[in-house]
């Protein structure tokens, strides 16, 4: 890793937005344009997936598709024990954090594969697929563990009305679990996928200029607003502790070295493929999770897991992270 893989304009945008906060610029990004950015990078990067994935054999899919569901639930309870054992959080906050980084950042994510094609560096495709599939499981995983939490304690209250558990457990359950799988932001994922699947090579061939010509443009854009809210959130970073900061950067180091070694030794994946999988197990989720957490487990305090996801392990991941993970799966597969 050199500084050459910094200096490339996502990243120099994202720092950007942290020095126009941290200076008191007044720029403000206007709302509705971050969402349609959101929007463009989601459709984008699942279409082309999609693209590739029409092409891979099933078995591989499937391998994929087993291995984000075992990263999906093995994670949060991974950062749940450290959580409960090294920071000594209790139950509610530890679920809640843990929920965070057992899921993923479609942001981060993007960011590693704008890096990849800054190089006109290959991966596999099928990590799109990785990427819709972490969504959810970890939310399961926290709302178990809080529920838990609340049986071990029977002469605690109840939890506030519209909290899960308030009309029964299963009922809030079922609920909160409709809401991740069918959020927004998966459904456009996996939606875009599957038509980059089923289309043809000239069909998709017509549409590419858009959704790939303008994708490092619109990139640079949404992390200059990302970079903007990150910073907002470095004011919270008393709130959290130094044992809870440690962990927003250990924990992606952990999870990112466990992304390679399934990457590498279990998908047989090349370095950009291995890189996206060690992404996946390094990031945090800061736009699924929050919410569903927020309503799920009410004990939580909210700026542990806002400060540690976007304020902490965003910046590192984006631009130190991504680096250090291909150059390890780049040494993985000489």
């Amino acid at each position: 890793m050199d500084l050459s893989s910094l200096l490339v304009a996502p990243v120099l945008f994202f720092a950007l937005g942290v020095f126009m906060q941290l200076v008191g610029s007044d720029f403000k990004f206007p709302g509705e344009a971050s969402k349609a950015l959101s929007i463009y990078l989601l459709a984008g990067i699942g279409l082309h997936g999609g693209a590739e994935l029409g092409q891979a054999a099933l078995g591989t899919a499937l391998h994929a598709v087993l291995a984000a569901a075992l990263l999906g639930f093995g994670l949060p309870l991974i950062g749940y024990a450290l959580l409960r054992r090294l920071c000594r959080l209790d139950r509610y906050n530890a679920a809640a954090i843990a929920a965070h980084y057992g899921s993923v950042s479609a942001g981060t994510f993007l960011a590693a594969v704008a890096w990849l094609q800054a190089r006109e560096l290959p991966y596999e495709g099928t990590t799109v697929v990785m990427l819709a599939v972490m969504e959810s499981p970890a939310i399961l995983v926290a709302l178990l563990l809080a529920q838990y939490a609340r049986r071990s304690e029977p002469q605690r209250k109840p939890p506030p009305a519209g909290a899960a558990g308030a009309h029964g457990p299963l009922a809030g359950m079922r609920g909160l679990l409709a809401d991740a799988f069918t959020h927004g932001s998966v459904l456009l994922l996996l939606g875009s996928m599957a038509i980059g699947a089923l289309i043809t090579e000239r069909s998709y061939a017509s549409v590419k200029p858009f959704f790939e010509g303008v994708f490092m443009g619109a990139l640079c854009l949404f992390l200059l607003e990302m970079g903007l809210e990150a910073a907002r959130r470095l004011a919270e970073f008393r709130a959290v502790g130094l044992r809870l900061a440690a962990f927003g950067i250990g924990m992606p180091l952990l999870g990112g070295a466990i992304g390679l070694a399934v990457g590498h030794a279990w998908l047989g994946y090349g370095p950009g493929g291995t890189l996206l999988v060690a992404v996946l197990g390094a990031s945090a989720s800061y736009i699924a999770v929050p919410p569903a957490v927020r309503l799920a487990i009410p004990e939580a305090n909210p700026s542990f897991y806002l400060t540690l996801s976007l304020g902490i392990t965003f910046p590192f991941n984006v631009v130190l992270g991504i680096p250090l993970y291909y150059a390890l799966a780049a040494r993985l597969a000489s």
